[in-house]
């Protein structure tokens, strides 16, 4: 299954490089969009956000939600690549 990990870190200063690796560690990733990473993994939305979960505070957001086969928008063409090769592997 692909996620779509979105967040928005507040804390100014902060070293979130361990939450980048987090995020790497739980699978085959894309991270084209500055605050948006794709993740084709076989762990759930939960399984993803205890991973990474400890690498965030408690100001900070994220939201982690499937990617369906109902999608759009305006990516090079080399992301929609990714995301069409991931989605058939999962079919």
């Amino acid at each position: 299954m692909i996620y779509a990990v979105n967040y928005d870190l507040k804390k100014p200063g902060q070293d979130y490089a361990p939450l980048y690796e987090a995020i790497k560690d739980c699978g085959e990733w894309w991270h084209y969009l500055g605050s948006t990473w794709l993740v084709d993994t076989t762990l759930s939305a939960e399984g993803i956000w205890k991973k990474l979960q400890p690498h965030t505070d408690t100001n900070d957001n994220v939201l982690i939600i499937g990617v369906t086969r109902d999608y759009s928008g305006w990516l090079p063409q080399k992301a929609w690549e990714w995301i069409k090769e991931r989605r058939s592997l999962a079919a």
